[in-house]
């Protein structure tokens, strides 16, 4: 799968867990700031719209909303 298929599953993953949970990016980053991460509403608008973000980021976020489980299933 070229790397493109890749960036836009995991930025799948990581809307749709938003969403389930109802958190907007607003939100995200007010959970985030909670644990420390300093991320802007515009700069996580702009990493999940390009869908190329870090592990980090990824797993900071999930933690942020709560998600202790992810479904990698399509």
């Amino acid at each position: 799968m070229p790397d493109k298929e890749w960036q836009d599953k995991v930025k799948g993953i990581l809307k749709a867990e938003l969403k389930r949970r109802n958190v907007s990016y607003k939100q995200l980053a007010d959970r985030l700031e909670a644990l420390g991460v300093h991320e802007s509403e515009r700069n996580i608008n702009n990493k999940i719209s390009r869908g190329g973000f870090t592990a980090v980021f990824f797993v900071q976020s999930l933690i942020a909303i709560g998600a202790t489980k992810v479904d990698l299933s399509d």
